[in-house]
Order: structure tokens, then C-alpha cells, then sequence
């Protein structure tokens, strides 16, 4: 792309991101959308009368092209991969083949992170962890690189503008999928319904295969049970919680939630 753009690096798609993002809600979309293309046909062809004609042609090539989860809003990776030169792309990083679908995963990059266990991602930390996924992309950025998109990433992810990220904020910069548990309905629908239905439920948590909930495993299936009815879920909550649950479900106290512990805490009858 021959444009403005091109010489664009992190702080000022930092700029461009917040002027179009009015609301913060961490989309381009609506209105916002419509001014961005506005600006986009602009700079695309400034010598040419800027007509909505070529403002909405504009917009559909490129919603087509750059819209992936195709829900008609621009999303900040769909953004940064439209405007970016390929070699400032630092979002880029975050795309992945497989999408992030289990908070089980989710969870061990947040354990693996959160070094002092303090329930959330501060500015050196999330460092670290942008730091080792440029190494595993085979990416060698400099220091004042580094710095520059770790400083980037907060200003655009740290909604509450407290200086560190949350379990919600760096959910939304993996792009985690939506909350398993929402497809279930586990107090309705008859006694073989809610045994399948909790098959299915320990089945996807227990991603190593064990029998047993342990570990990020129990910090995934607390985080989506209770953000099904507490949304901004934090780290510290999240540990009460998880703490909670061990107390009421493990038995056997061996710190870990067996099959036959979590359909009694659920009030699943369940047959080995």
C-alpha cells in the first residue's frame, strides 16, 4: 500500500486506533467505521473528490479482505494487519492457526506470567511475554522496540488505565473464544441431558486426560463458571474462588477435582 501508512510504526497506530475507537469498546465499527474509510479514501486518493460512492467501495474491498471473523467490525489485529508495514506488524504475533478456544490454555500463559502471582500482567511482565513470543516467531527485536510495543499493548489494552493488565485485558489481546460453559444450561433439561452435557463439560477442561481437574485446569473451569454470572472476573477474585471450590469439591484433598467430585458439587449423578 503506497500511502501514508507506510511509514506508519507503533505509536502511531496507537494514534489511529484511539481517534477511530471513540467509544473503547475495542472495535471500529458503526459510524466509526464509515469516518475511518472516510479518512482512508482520503489519503488513498487525495487528488481525487471524496464522494461516499468511493468511501462505501472502499470500504467493502477492504472489510472483505481484512473483516476475518467477518462480523462486520474491525478488530485491532484486523486493523493493524490492514495499515501496518509487515515489519512494524507487532500484532501480528497474536495471530495464530488455531484459535485460543479453551481458558485452560488461556490460564497457563496467565500463571506462567503473572511471575509475583499478584493476579495481573504489570508493564514487565507483559514484556517478558512479548519478548518470548517475537523469539518464538523467529522475530529479534531490539530493546527500545520492545519497549516501545510493551507501552503500546498497555495504552491499548488497560482499560481501567491502572498501569496493568487483568484476566479480561489479556483475554482480549489473545482473542480467547467466548465462554464455553454458555452453551449449557446445567440446572434444566432432563437427568441424561445434564450427565451428557457434564461429559462434555469435563471432557474439555481436562485437557490432559486424566480423570482429574488440576492445576490450569481448575483455574479454567472456575473462570468460566464464575464469570457466567460475574463478567470482569480479576485474578485475585479468581483465586478466592478457585480456593472456594478445592475446599467444597476435593475430597480426597489431593488438590485436585476428581470426575466423580465435580458431578457431586454440580449435583450430576455420574457412573464410572
Amino acid at each position: 500500500m503506497d500511502s501514508d501508512f507506510d511509514k506508519l510504526d507503533a505509536a502511531g497506530f496507537l494514534e489511529i486506533w484511539q481517534h477511530f475507537d471513540a467509544d473503547d469498546n475495542g472495535y471500529i465499527e458503526g459510524k466509526e467505521l464509515d469516518a475511518f474509510f472516510h479518512h482512508m479514501t482520503t489519503i488513498l486518493g487525495p487528488q481525487d473528490k471524496v464522494t461516499e460512492e468511493r468511501v462505501q467501495r472502499l470500504k467493502q474491498r477492504f472489510m472483505s479482505a481484512y473483516d476475518v471473523s467477518a462480523d462486520g467490525k474491525l478488530q485491532i489485529q484486523e486493523l493493524a494487519h490492514m495499515i501496518l508495514p509487515e515489519e512494524e506488524n507487532f500484532l501480528l504475533i497474536f495471530r495464530r492457526e488455531a484459535t485460543l478456544d479453551n481458558s485452560v490454555d488461556f490460564m497457563q500463559i496467565w500463571r506462567k506470567y503473572d511471575v509475583d502471582c499478584s493476579g495481573y500482567i504489570s508493564a514487565q511482565e507483559l514484556k517478558a511475554f512479548l519478548k518470548d513470543l517475537f523469539k518464538q516467531h523467529g522475530r529479534n527485536v531490539s530493546p527500545d522496540k520492545l519497549e516501545e510495543y510493551t507501552d503500546t499493548m498497555m495504552k491499548i489494552f488497560d482499560k481501567n488505565k491502572d498501569g496493568r493488565l487483568d484476566l479480561n485485558d489479556l483475554a482480549r489481546i489473545l482473542a480467547l473464544e467466548e465462554n464455553f460453559l454458555l452453551q449449557f444450561q446445567l440446572d434444566a433439561g432432563s437427568k441424561v441431558e445434564r450427565k451428557r452435557d457434564f461429559e462434555k463439560i469435563f471432557d474439555h477442561y481436562d485437557i490432559s486426560k486424566t480423570g482429574a481437574l488440576e492445576g490450569a485446569e481448575v483455574d479454567g473451569f472456575v473462570k468460566d463458571m464464575m464469570e457466567l454470572v460475574r463478567p470482569n472476573l480479576t485474578g485475585p477474585e479468581l483465586d478466592k474462588l478457585r480456593a472456594v471450590l478445592l475446599r467444597h469439591c476435593d475430597v480426597n484433598k489431593d488438590g485436585k477435582i476428581q470426575k466423580n467430585e465435580l458431578s457431586l458439587c454440580l449435583g450430576v449423578k455420574h457412573t464410572p
